[in-house]
C-alpha cells in the first residue's frame, strides 16, 4: 500500500470541504482490494444507511491489510472522521513499514 502522511486526511479535508475525504477513501479502498480485501463500490458512501454498511466493510479491509481491529477502525472512522482517518492511515503505514514494504511518497 502507499505510504501517505497522516496529516492529510486529517487537514485536507477541511480545506476540501470534506472532498479529499471521499477521495482517501477511494483511494485506499483499491489498494485494499488488491490485496483481496473485497470493499464494494464506493458510489455507497453516496447512499444514505448504505454508507455506514460500506464504512463497516471498509473497516474490515483495514483488519485485513492492517491488523486494526474492524471494530476499532469502524468506530473512529464512524464517530471521528478525519481524526479516524488520521488513525486508521497511520495504522496502515505501520504495517507497511512492519513488513518491509517499500515506501512510497
Amino acid at each position: 500500500m502507499k505510504h501517505r502522511s497522516p496529516a492529510a486526511p486529517l487537514l485536507l479535508p477541511f480545506i476540501t470541504f470534506g472532498i479529499y475525504s471521499i477521495v482517501w477513501y477511494v483511494k485506499s479502498k483499491v489498494e485494499m482490494n488488491t490485496r483481496g480485501a473485497g470493499i464494494p463500490t464506493a458510489w455507497l458512501i453516496l447512499v444514505p444507511i448504505a454508507d455506514i454498511w460500506w464504512m463497516w466493510r471498509f473497516a474490515a479491509g483495514v483488519e485485513g491489510v492492517s491488523g486494526m481491529s474492524r471494530h476499532g477502525a469502524f468506530w473512529l472512522l464512524l464517530l471521528l472522521g478525519p481524526i479516524g482517518a488520521a488513525v486508521v492511515q497511520s495504522s496502515i503505514n505501520g504495517s507497511a513499514a512492519a513488513r518491509g514494504q517499500k515506501v512510497m511518497y
